[in-house]
């Protein structure tokens, strides 16, 4: 009985409450424990092994440029003159649940993508989906997807996930198309789901960087007015934060 029980919990995919079930079987002291305790315990371990397992997945699906990255972690010296109160507030994730976006700004190597993928990390941790991705590699995407047919099915990728981390945001100037490919991902987005713009320049730069003056109003209205802002400091004897932690360097696509 206990061998076909077995191998019934493993067929229903509860490999981690086989594997605890069994483990009780060959334990004497399991016995002093009542049925409803021995049920416990493996609902608890099934239970675990469920949400590692789908954390791990959250984690791979994400694509973080710095997976390593946790908001434990993050540099607070006074001269960066972060907030830590409101990168704590963002760690709940309620701007997620809020549909809102975040603004992260700072000079190159001052560490807003390590920001960027902890608060990615709080995301995983709370079961949203997250994809974090460089602006010149979505556009190349988003190209790629438009010369092949397959523009919408791409838009949707990136709509329905819960929390996209946009690195590299305007760091160079977009050309027409590109500017409408920004506008409508953007616009599907809008009070639906969350972005991190990781950006080396203000919202009042990006406008000069977006091809169409009337595109550029539409994104900026409807990424500026319900953001959350954090911008980082830096001043040039502070070391980059990607020399401080010993950080890979992507090269530009």
């Amino acid at each position: 009985m206990s061998n076909a029980t077995y191998e019934k919990l493993r067929s229903m995919r509860l490999g981690a409450m086989a594997e605890a079930y069994k483990q009780q079987l060959s334990d004497p002291q399991m016995y002093n424990l009542s049925f409803e305790e021995r049920m416990a315990l493996l609902t608890d371990i099934e239970w675990t092994s469920r949400r590692n397992n789908r954390l791990k997945r959250l984690i791979g699906n994400a694509k973080f440029d710095q997976p390593q990255a946790h908001l434990g972690d993050i540099d607070f010296s006074p001269r960066r003159e972060l907030n830590r109160d409101q990168l704590l507030m963002l760690g709940s994730c309620r701007y997620i649940a809020d549909a809102r976006n975040v603004i992260i700004m700072g000079a190159a190597g001052s560490g807003k993508s390590f920001v960027a993928c902890a608060l990615g990390m709080e995301a995983c941790k709370q079961s949203y989906s997250v994809r974090f991705v460089r602006m010149p590699t979505l556009m190349e995407e988003l190209k790629l997807a438009a010369a092949i047919g397959k523009l919408q099915k791409t838009y949707k990728q990136y709509t329905k996930v819960n929390l996209l981390i946009l690195d590299d945001w305007m760091l160079v100037k977009l050309t027409t198309d590109e500017s409408r490919y920004v506008y409508e991902l953007v616009h599907r987005r809008h009070k639906t789901a969350s972005t991190v713009f990781c950006s080396q320049f203000s919202p009042a730069g990006w406008h000069q960087r977006i091809a169409e003056d009337t595109l550029a109003d539409a994104i900026l209205d409807r990424i500026v007015y319900d953001s959350y802002v954090i911008e980082i400091k830096s001043q040039e004897d502070m070391p980059s934060m990607r020399e401080k932690y010993g950080l890979k360097t992507e090269t530009p696509k």
